[in-house]
């Protein structure tokens, strides 16, 4: 009897695991399912396209807004509890993305979508890490956030393809029946798991927001990472206007986006480990080629279709990379560092959704974000070249100062 309660608890925990992935995996399918339905939505709501675009700006400041309020406001609460009432207003929200009338009101909802995102994601990742044996911690939480890898494979061209059969209220409405779903799993599988017993100070943590190795790289990650969500926002109407694309592929064009994704995320490993400052200035420099090139040669539908798929391979490097980073220069002050990761990056899905909208708006056409794109990765590499040539003189500041300072032994 003894014999079996390993096996047991390992059966318990893989189950518990599986019920996190499967939110993050609506998480990830409600923050880019908006890209495959834009001119649904638009017909739908008599909207312009670039209106229906501020649907991705929302969800996005959602995140901004949520992940760090709410990880700060919600340190001592039972955490199954937090997750519980996270994913509760996740399916809040895609039950009114599904029903909303109007585009305020599709707004307002994809707005209360993205609050729980960050926070989600953050408990759900430090939950996996208590339920296996400490040698396995990155393992159970790169399992969770699995189910983000796997909604742009089949979550998103999901979505996708029932906007284009059934109408975009359907898509919405997937996102909140996986929002259903996580939440009975949740319930049934996630053990009780109280907070730490000694929240952080809010103010301690904040101080290390203030470092500058943490403000450039944070900022590196909103501008850098905007220049691949000017794209992606409105990849639709051009890979279907420009590239010729056939609406009823589209679907398989973002699986070729998802899966450069999953290939990115195996990639960067071994690149990480042999050194976090060159990965990241290679996947940004990478990514801002690209974008360039897809500019260029939007209208080769075989060449758009593989810079797509390097797309994502280079924007999966970049944002493992500076995750990396920023657990790094953050070790004494993780969990509001880890929110505002999740917020730059949603931060760079605004700024990037926004300022394709203008150029579109501005008659450029659909070619154009790709090349706004360029130049935003153009600025996140030059904020990250300011990073790494300052990371030694930040580190003994903070020496000096008498903070924890980042271990010595994570590669440059």
């Amino acid at each position: 009897m003894t014999a079996d309660r390993p096996a047991t608890a390992s059966a318990q925990a893989r189950l518990a695991i599986f019920a996190l992935a499967t939110g993050a995996f609506g998480i990830g399918t409600a923050e880019f399912a908006t890209m495959g339905l834009l001119p649904y939505i638009a017909d739908g709501l008599g909207a312009s396209i670039t209106e229906a675009g501020h649907a991705v700006s929302l969800y996005a400041i959602g995140v901004v807004v949520g992940a760090p309020l709410i990880t700060t406001l919600t340190a001592r609460l039972d955490r199954k509890a937090l997750l519980l009432l996270l994913v509760a207003v996740f399916v809040i929200g895609s039950v009114g993305s599904t029903l909303a009338p109007t585009m305020g009101t599709l707004l307002l909802a994809r707005f209360v979508t993205g609050l729980p995102h960050g926070a989600f994601l953050g408990v759900a990742a430090v939950v996996a890490s208590t339920l296996v044996d400490p040698a396995r911690k990155g393992t159970a939480m790169a399992r969770v956030m699995l189910g983000l890898t796997v909604a742009n494979i089949f979550g998103v061209p999901a979505a996708a393809a029932m906007g284009a059969a059934w109408g975009w209220r359907t898509a919405y409405g997937l996102v909140a029946g996986i929002g259903l779903i996580t939440l009975v799993l949740v319930l049934l599988l996630v053990p009780r798991s109280a907070p730490a017993a000694q929240a952080p100070s809010m103010r301690g943590e904040l101080r290390t927001l203030k470092r500058p190795q943490v403000i450039l790289t944070l900022v590196a990650g909103s501008v850098g990472f905007g220049g691949m969500f000017a794209v992606y926002t409105f990849i639709s109407p051009a890979m279907t206007q420009i590239a010729g694309v056939p609406e009823s592929a589209m679907p398989w064009v973002l699986v070729c986006y998802g899966v450069g994704m999953t290939a990115g995320s195996l990639i960067v490993g071994p690149l990480v480990d042999r050194s976090i400052d060159r990965t990241a200035l290679a996947g940004i420099a990478a990514l801002g080629a690209i974008l360039l090139c897809l500019g260029l040669f939007l209208q080769l539908t075989p060449v758009a279709l593989v810079l797509l798929f390097l797309m994502g391979i280079g924007g999966s490097i970049f944002t493992s990379a500076l995750q990396v980073r920023l657990l790094r220069d953050t070790r004494d002050a993780p969990s509001l560092s880890a929110a505002m990761n999740h917020a730059a990056f949603n931060f760079a899905n605004a700024l990037g959704a926004f300022l394709g909208g203008v150029v579109i708006d501005a008659g450029w056409g659909y070619r154009a974000p790709a090349l706004v794109g360029a130049g935003l990765s153009v600025v996140g590499l030059a904020v990250t070249l300011v990073a790494v040539a300052t990371r030694g003189r930040s580190e003994r500041q903070i020496v000096d100062t008498g903070a924890a300072a980042p271990a010595s032994e994570a590669p440059a």
